[in-house]
């Protein structure tokens, strides 16, 4: 009881710092002839009590202290000790616990960091930074403490949801949150800079690296959260479009969008709308996010909360930035109407915007295919799902514009153009059409959209690869960032066009059979660990080759809470996946089998990866780009 105390009068402290901070920022920026030093300390000291206040969350969950009904509705005595900690984040009131410490964490590291800006830009930025911090702690004081207590003081906690005990999801809500929470400075220095009309080329280069740290983090998160739900749903895919996903999707797009455009304001003074735009945008999407999640309103695994005041709250608050950055917007941006003077129809600048639009394209078909579903119940009561056909349909077909804009844009110089290697580039065009005929014809697979689709990715796969040896050194973090894009891509088309599947019930003992396949149920063992009892089964499968592999799904049944969740075996090669999950049916002595063939899943996760670290070499681009 005592660590519930300690960590919700941290809270309140917080939130008086925040609000002495905002005193002291509005009567430094009468002065502003020098950051106040005791803003600086009052910020540290908010981060202090925030950490402080998370510290006593996570011991709280180690210690098992079912007094705090935090730790109560999501933890138990049998649960291991690493699950106990990531436990902390694994639930609604302690994941905005960790909201709350980024976004401290983040305003600390932008006023020790920045350097060469006007102080009545720190100040502002402090100020719109502070008022979501007040927010967030008003938050979870009222409707989301964590540090509620219970008693008498149960001897159990109901324990923590077990598809939820895993290491990529320990891992993934915290990198998530990093790239999340980073759009909140830059949607605060957007702001602040707008007040100001000191959106240039400066500023840009300042604001590049908040992006890209943000954009780095929530790719990697979005990662970690798709290969989690890969292995652990046993959905058998790397994306289904779950509502889940698309809300951390559309601030990656966003969020991508603004990154080119900085890189266009950075070079020229152009784009500043958009800039102000998307920096608005990234983070309204984030807090939607937060909202959709949290609100009840969306049906998914992934989802924290079903409470709908906790959701409102969340709703009113949105409303409120999105009014200040509305009201910023049109008051105190000085719009340049002669910026689309400056621009030539082949240039890279160009080329971006083109790209920028097909982006904001892919965001919209998002947006309408999560919210669509939730309005239509609201205004009718009729319930509808969105599927993947829905995005296929309205998504595939653009790509094929976006991918070939995509491998020439960066070709251009800045202002002016003209393509000085024509013939090579249309020699690669010409080989990646022949290549993928040639692989769709093999694999009986020769469809008009699919030939050209992996034709255009082919060729930003060639024209990245070459690019490697051509400018060596030159642009290496653009050129690895689009050359993972552009497996990334591939790898999606191959996995899509040649996986196969199998579904069947068996027995112990029973075979089945089809022309590629054959799958042998050879026997179940049983097997009990701390917390949970298993069935694992054991599959001989052979393919049309004659290679035979040994597979085992498993079954675990969880004493705290009581559920069933199945555990996939997944073989892993260069190529492809093995993939079998079993499920139990109504007659006890049969499983339902479900085996699967995906082509390419490491080269996915290999490609997300190149395109982070191509983000993270960004950052140090004065010493690696020459």
């Amino acid at each position: 009881m005592l660590l519930s105390v300690i960590g919700h009068y941290s809270l309140v402290l917080g939130l008086c710092v925040g609000l002495v901070i905002i005193f002291f920022s509005i009567k430094n920026f009468q002065i502003s002839e020098y950051l106040d030093v005791k803003i600086v300390s009052f910020t540290f000291l908010q981060l202090i009590l925030v950490f402080l206040s998370f510290l006593c969350l996570i011991l709280s969950f180690v210690f098992s202290d079912f007094s705090n009904e935090t730790v109560f509705n999501n933890s138990h005595t049998t649960k291991p000790l690493f699950y106990k900690i990531s436990g902390t984040w694994g639930n609604h009131e302690g994941s905005l616990l960790l909201w709350l410490l980024v976004l401290t964490l983040f305003i600390f590291l932008f006023l020790i960091k920045t350097k060469n800006q006007p102080i009545k830009y720190k100040i502002l930025t402090l100020s719109f930074q502070q008022i979501i911090i007040i927010g967030f702690f008003v938050f979870l004081i009222q409707t989301s403490n964590p540090f509620n207590y219970i008693y008498p003081t149960p001897e159990e906690g109901l324990g923590l949801n077990p598809i939820l005990q895993d290491p990529a999801l320990a891992i993934h809500p915290p990198i998530l949150y990093l790239g999340y929470v980073g759009s909140s400075i830059i949607f605060s220095s957007a702001l602040a800079a707008t007040c100001l009309n000191i959106i240039s080329k400066k500023w840009a280069s300042h604001i590049k690296k908040w992006v890209l740290i943000s954009w780095v983090f929530l790719t990697l998160g979005i990662m970690l959260g798709s290969i989690w739900a890969y292995y652990e749903l046993g959905w058998g895919g790397f994306w289904f479009w779950d509502p889940v996903e698309n809300v951390s999707l559309m601030p990656w797009l966003a969020l991508t969008t603004l990154l080119h455009c900085i890189l266009v304001l950075e070079k020229k003074q152009v784009l500043t709308s958009w800039v102000i735009i998307l920096s608005i945008s990234t983070f309204t999407l984030s807090m939607c996010g937060t909202f959709l999640v949290r609100s009840g309103i969306l049906n998914s695994v992934h989802t924290f909360a079903n409470d709908p005041g906790r959701g409102l709250f969340i709703l009113v608050f949105l409303f409120s930035l999105v009014l200040i950055s509305l009201f910023v917007f049109f008051f105190f941006h000085k719009s340049n109407h002669n910026e689309l003077n400056n621009f030539s129809w082949v240039s890279k600048e160009t080329s971006i915007i083109i790209n920028n639009w097909f982006m904001m394209y892919f965001l919209s078909v998002v947006l309408i295919g999560t919210v669509y579903p939730i309005f239509l119940d609201v205004l009718s009561s009729e319930k509808i799902s969105v599927g993947p056909p829905f995005y296929h349909k309205l998504i595939v077909p653009f790509l094929i514009p976006f991918l070939l804009a995509m491998a020439i844009g960066p070709k251009l110089k800045w202002v002016k153009s003209n393509l000085n290697d024509k013939f090579s580039m249309i020699l690669l065009l010409i080989i990646s059409v022949l290549i993928s005929f040639f692989i769709l014809k093999i694999f009986e697979a020769n469809f008009l959209i699919n030939t050209i689709l992996i034709s255009s990715a082919t060729y930003l796969f060639f024209i990245t690869s070459r690019d490697f040896f051509i400018k060596k050194f030159n642009n290496i973090s653009q050129n690895i960032a689009h050359f993972g894009f552009s497996l990334l891509i591939l790898s999606i088309l191959f996995n899509s066009l040649f996986s196969s599947e199998i579904i069947t019930n068996l027995k112990v003992g029973e075979t089945f059979e089809d022309s590629n396949t054959k799958i042998f149920f050879k026997s179940i063992k049983q097997k009990e660990e701390k917390n949970f009892k298993s069935i694992i089964a054991n599959f001989n499968i052979k393919n049309s080759k004659g290679i035979t592999e040994n597979l085992s799904p498993e079954l675990r049944i969880y004493n705290q809470p009581n559920i069933v969740t199945s555990e996939a075996d997944i073989k892993t090669s260069m190529i492809s996946d093995k993939f079998i999950v079993i499920n139990i049916v109504q007659n006890q002595d049969y499983f339902n089998v479900r085996y699967q063939v995906k082509p390419f899943m490491l080269w996915i996760w290999l490609s997300v990866l190149l395109i982070s670290f191509g983000g993270l070499l960004s950052l140090f681009k004065k010493k690696y780009e020459q």
